[in-house]
């Protein structure tokens, strides 16, 4: 397995990065193309926040981080439907990072396991996302998470700024401002379906095309407008229920 490593200074800075450096170090798989990689974003909270290249639009990333954020779609577990949300397993240990990094802000402690070993083999969707971890260091709110798979065409820009958003909410209980968040996934790929729009990606990037938006000013608006039809399509599952 190849390794690739990056930085920058928003999400989507860091996020381009990635693009670009899994298309130079990436190898193929009978299945997709795929390096392991790490990312880090230096300034979580700073612009531009979104990726033009994010597969998908404010309603679907104002409902994912709605779904990361506060679970508003955990009652599918509740009804069998889906084995587990990311939300359902690590929402109830979120309070307890909290106090832990308040009774020492010098802990290692603050982690949460989001793999379950016995529930994850038997299931077939097996959680992507492993772990989180806070820790305090400099006075902020530093996060790092571990995919063991991660698809970077269609999920990891979606992933990481859901992330960051927890990080702050966070941030926000502790009263210390936000960090660092570092992003590593064992498998950052591509799959084989995805290679013409993988293609795409590179090619507007190395075009020198602005490929970002800014969030405060564009899409956090756009986010808010998305709401009720976030809230009509809940009604309607739940009414389906």
């Amino acid at each position: 397995m190849t390794e690739g490593y990056v930085r920058g200074g928003s999400i989507a800075e860091a996020y381009h990065a990635a693009l670009l450096e899994l298309k130079r170090c990436g190898r193929e798989t009978p299945v997709s193309f795929e390096c392991a990689m790490t990312i880090l974003v230096e300034s979580p909270l700073s612009e531009p926040m979104i990726s033009r290249l994010f597969f998908g639009g404010p309603y679907d990333l104002e409902r994912y981080r709605q779904e990361m954020l506060d679970g508003i779609l955990d009652f599918e577990v509740e009804r069998g439907n889906w084995a587990y949300t990311y939300h359902q397993r690590y929402g109830p240990y979120i309070d307890r990072c909290i106090e832990e990094l308040k009774r020492d802000p010098w802990s290692r402690r603050a982690v949460i396991s989001v793999r379950d070993n016995e529930d994850d083999y038997a299931c077939d969707d097996p959680a992507c996302l492993q772990s989180i971890q806070y820790m305090i260091r400099g006075g902020k709110l530093d996060c790092f998470v571990l995919f063991r798979s991660n698809d970077a065409a269609k999920a990891s820009f979606m992933n990481m700024f859901a992330l960051v958003m927890l990080q702050k909410r966070v941030a926000d209980a502790l009263g210390v401002p936000v960090g660092t968040y570092a992003h590593r996934a064992n498998s950052y790929h591509i799959y084989k379906r995805d290679y013409d729009l993988f293609d795409g990606y590179i090619a507007r990037l190395n075009s020198g095309e602005d490929c970002t938006f800014d969030y405060a000013d564009e899409w956090e608006d756009l986010m808010l407008e998305a709401r009720p039809e976030v809230d009509k399509m809940l009604k309607e599952l739940k009414g389906n229920g």
